[in-house]
């Protein structure tokens, strides 16, 4: 008999009431059971607050189905094998599904408040970088071609060039990694290289011993301030990857001893939690111990796409994506303004910097981007440009539903590992591309635009600087900005001009 006949039967026959409530107490449980022990689960998308497709295939068929509640409570859908596409049509044609943006209209009927929107793994060509299918990934062959007979690099830009678009195959990772990291120099021959990696060697086991042969109460301190760390944290670190799984693992010990000899070599960093997911990739990509170290000391002291244990490193960072943020996505970042001191904070993205991307994407994708930014392609702070890339993809519940600071942090944090990690770096690639073409840009970013290597602007164009705020140390703009100054010509009354106060030279 099934369940709707039942239900007609208790309907006639009052004496079967109580029969009727145990069968409807039974269902309720083996439905909590399913729920409890498979992730089932039952939800009227009409009473949602939005819905958000995301595809993750150039056909359009595979990705997510993001539900978010009035709670911000939120339920994700992947579909790895098609349909997608099928249940797009489908909520396409639901007359509560019809797409909104804030900027187009605004929905009075509290019914209709449905937010839905589709992503799709394309931009188009006005927000493409006019170069992104210009290289492929840099393969063995590929990489044979920048080196000369000795060994050398022959072009360093074209070098960081194609790996900035095309990534570099996983076979070659561990050759070309070491020169990225400045552990190599691009200058250097195949011979200086074996001699260095020998020398390197024998220091880095010096450093080990310094480790071991501290004194009982040496030992004490450091484990109080390192060691314990760093034993919890490896134990847990990557465990997923071949690389690191199973029980008594050489590898993972190998991890730890790296981080604590590293805490030897640099004290005043020592270590901090987070360090270990760095390790981890270079370690399983590097392999060999001595050369996974001094790979990570390059890491650590040349580049600013690190794990900084400094506030005020990352309250840098957070005031250059800020002002990104007031160019490129001024709604987002009006948003923001509103929220006050919290919302200017961006809780939200703190993780994107501190881990690199690696909680946010799968591996494959998280070390495509460590490795457009290790290229330090025309700016040494590459991570920013996708940091605005993902606010900008993935950012539209925040702006349409005004979400709180809370809200927004636990936005992302539920997107996490479910967003297309391409079209992100493509869309980066393209907001870089954008600055670039910028008239001018705000003396708050002056500094973006320093680099190690290669200037932003080769081609001798160099855009005006404008200041954009208050210097309380200095009574110019320190950085040689335009500033709006009231224009004394007659007739102009009224109007404001811009004057240059001093030539913006930029450190090629």
């Amino acid at each position: 008999t099934s369940s709707a006949s039942s239900l007609d039967t208790s309907a006639q026959c009052q004496d079967n009431n109580g029969q009727t409530q145990s069968t409807r107490w039974d269902e309720q449980q083996k439905v909590f059971a399913l729920e409890q022990l498979c992730g089932v689960f039952r939800v009227d998308l009409g009473q949602m607050r939005s819905l958000r497709l995301f595809f993750s295939d150039e056909a359009c068929t595979c990705g997510q189905l993001v539900v978010a509640s009035r709670e911000s409570q939120y339920k994700i859908f992947h579909f790895h094998h098609g349909g997608l596409d099928k249940l797009s049509e489908v909520f396409q044609q639901w007359k509560y599904c019809t797409e909104t943006h804030l900027k187009d209209q605004q929905l009075t009927d509290e019914r209709m408040c449905m937010q839905f929107s589709i992503r799709r793994p394309k931009l188009p060509s006005s927000e493409t970088h006019p170069e992104e299918n210009a290289y492929k990934r840099l393969d063995v062959s590929a990489w044979l071609h920048h080196l000369n007979e000795s060994g050398q690099v022959e072009e360093e830009y074209k070098l960081q060039k194609a790996i900035f678009f095309g990534g570099i195959d996983i076979s070659i990772r561990g050759e070309v990694w070491p020169f990225l990291l400045h552990y190599y120099s691009y200058e250097s021959t195949s011979e200086e290289r074996e001699a260095l990696r020998l020398q390197k060697r024998k220091e880095y086991f010096e450093i080990q011993e310094k480790r071991l042969s501290m004194t009982a109460e040496e030992q004490k301190d450091f484990w109080r301030k390192v060691q314990f760390t760093v034993d919890k944290d490896v134990v847990r670190t990557d465990r997923s990857n071949q690389f690191f799984r199973g029980e008594n693992n050489p590898n993972v010990e190998t991890m730890r001893r790296i981080l604590l000899n590293y805490a030897v070599f640099n004290p005043t960093i020592g270590y901090s939690q987070g360090m270990s997911d760095l390790v981890a990739p270079l370690l399983a990509e590097v392999l060999d111990e001595s050369d996974t170290f001094w790979c990570f000391v390059g890491l650590m002291q040349n580049t600013i796409f690190i794990s900084s244990p400094r506030d005020e490193d990352m309250e840098k960072q957070l005031m250059y994506l800020r002002e990104l943020l007031r160019l490129m996505h001024p709604r987002f970042y009006q948003h923001l303004s509103s929220l006050g001191e919290d919302g200017l904070q961006m809780l939200f993205c703190h993780r994107w910097i501190l881990l690199c991307f690696k909680r946010e994407f799968p591996d494959a994708e998280a070390l495509r981007m460590w490795e457009a930014c290790w290229a330090h392609y025309q700016t040494d702070y590459f991570h920013l440009f996708i940091c605005v890339a993902i606010v900008v993809i993935y950012g539209d519940d925040v702006i349409e539903q005004q979400l709180a600071t809370d809200q927004m942090l636990l936005h992302f944090s539920n997107l996490a590992m479910h967003m297309n990690g391409e079209l992100v770096l493509r869309k980066a690639r393209s907001l870089l591309y954008q600055f670039h073409l910028l008239p001018r840009i705000p003396c708050s970013l002056h500094d973006l635009c320093k680099l190690c290597g290669t200037g932003m602007w080769d081609s001798g164009f160099i855009p005006a600087v404008e200041c954009s705020g208050h210097h309380p140390e200095s009574e110019s703009c320190p950085y040689g900005g335009l500033v709006e100054v009231s224009s004394p010509k007659p007739g102009s009354e009224g109007k404001r001009g811009l004057k240059t106060r001093d030539v913006f030279a930029f450190r090629k």
